[in-house]
């Protein structure tokens, strides 16, 4: 990257950062606050903590359709401050609905799309899956730094306290925004990185792309099912004061993060995606089966470091999946499609755990989840293994492009090509490739016609 792609990336995954964190901050605190809400009921302390998912999946598409119209940051300072409304909504409420009124808007500033648009904006298509993987990582810390400090910060400040942070905090994302983040040159859609409403069709009748968001839905139900009940196991099991949590989830979360690096090494290098994936799923379902049987430290602690462990493979393995399976050109918006149903997945296992707390209490809640995870595994056994190619991006000049389907066809008659799509409104060749057999100075002669 040079300088102005890595300030950019830099900057937007704080961004990222900041609001994911203004999005997890809760979770490991916010169902032993809600008891004392008025109005509360098990099942409405389910629909506020996945409240902010139902809107974030019916707009985060439509804000990024919006992007290509508007521009970029207009929409996302709109969706960061709808987020910061709906914090203070929830921070100012003494009732159950007022929470979940505000994590709806919280929800309704759905700019994930809108800020895949701006980055890939401003950084070159042959460095675009690192600034993505970087955006990535941010994501996944975010989430990793919640669990650790939200039950700190809640003895601290109260859960009303983290609401009026994340306020700030997205106020804050704004100023970055704007002072740290340079406005691009132009802006295009860009079919690797954004959703193509012309695409949106054949990723839906793609039955292997289907697997895939069926399961990053089942895996955010399950995670957020299963932050419905973990508090009440450690505090009502183990005995635990709510400041004191951080403490069972930061061992387990550095540990299951170093086991999880070598299973994600065997998966992508040893070419071993499917086996590693479906055990990732079989190791979600036996986690919830043991916290559904846990009595003491050992199997509560055994249980999560499961968990978690099989919940950063498979956050690592399903973008990989997606972008391998996906058509060479259609990967943004299979990737919408995917994101769309991740925020689903929060709400349906945030109602979903709400529900089964009220009628089961916190065991038929992890029996769910392993349930839920079982049936994931027997979908995903008919996966059809995916093919470990790369994927790269090559300029052509357009006044070059005189016969797109001749020059697709002797691109693909070379060594290594799998799949060839050239975007003629884009100037863009998009292509899957084995990186071991392509001879990248061929490819550039068919492109210049030599």
């Amino acid at each position: 990257m040079n300088a102005v792609e890595r300030k950019s990336v830099i900057s937007l995954a704080g961004i990222y950062s900041l609001r994911m964190l203004g999005l997890f901050l809760i979770l490991p605190v916010f169902a032993l606050y809600a008891e004392h809400l008025d109005g509360v009921t098990p099942t409405l302390i389910g629909l506020a903590l996945g409240a902010y998912g139902l809107t974030m999946a019916l707009l985060q598409i439509p804000f990024g359709m919006l992007s290509d119209r508007i521009g970029r940051k207009p929409v996302i300072a709109g969706g960061l401050m709808i987020f910061a409304v709906g914090s203070v909504v929830a921070a100012s409420s003494h009732d159950i609905w007022g929470v979940i009124i505000g994590r709806a808007l919280q929800g309704a500033g759905a700019i994930a799309a809108a800020m895949m648009a701006l980055l890939a904006d401003l950084t070159r298509e042959e460095v675009r899956t690192k600034a993505t993987a970087m955006i990535g990582m941010s994501i996944g810390m975010s989430f990793t730094v919640s669990l650790i400090l939200g039950p700190w910060l809640d003895a601290a400040i109260g859960v009303n306290g983290i609401f009026w942070l994340t306020a700030v905090l997205a106020v804050a994302a704004i100023v970055v925004l704007f002072t740290m983040i340079p406005n691009p040159s132009h802006s295009f859609v860009h079919r690797d990185a954004e959703t193509v409403p012309s695409q949106l069709g054949a990723a839906l009748r793609n039955i292997e792309l289907l697997r895939l968001d069926v399961g990053i839905l089942i895996l955010h139900s399950i995670m957020t099912a299963m932050f419905i009940a973990l508090p009440f196991v450690l505090r009502d099991t183990l005995q635990l004061p709510v400041l004191h949590h951080s403490w069972v989830y930061l061992p387990t979360l550095l540990v299951a993060m170093g086991l999880m690096v070598p299973l994600v090494i065997i998966a992508e290098k040893k070419e071993k995606m499917k086996p590693v994936f479906l055990t990732g799923i079989a190791l979600i379902a036996l986690s919830a089966l043991v916290l559904s049987m846990a009595h003491g430290w050992v199997t509560v602690i055994a249980g999560l470091l499961i968990f978690f462990i099989a919940y950063n493979v498979l956050e690592a393995t399903l973008p990989s999946l997606v972008s391998r399976i996906a058509p060479v050109d259609g990967k943004g918006t299979a990737m919408g499609v995917y994101s769309t149903s991740q925020f689903l997945g929060a709400f349906v296992g945030g109602a979903g755990g709400g529900v089964l707390l009220a009628h089961f209490g916190v065991v038929g809640v992890f029996i769910a989840c392993a349930l839920f995870a079982l049936l994931w595994l027997g979908l995903a056994f008919g996966m059809a293994p995916p093919r470990m190619l790369s994927a790269m991006l090559m300029h052509v000049e357009r006044d070059k492009l005189r016969d797109v389907a001749a020059m697709e066809a002797a691109l693909l008659a070379l060594d290594g090509v799998a799949e060839v799509r050239i975007a003629a409104d884009e100037g863009v060749v998009y292509l899957r490739v084995e990186k071991s057999q392509f001879d990248q100075d061929a490819a550039k002669a068919v492109l210049e016609g030599v």
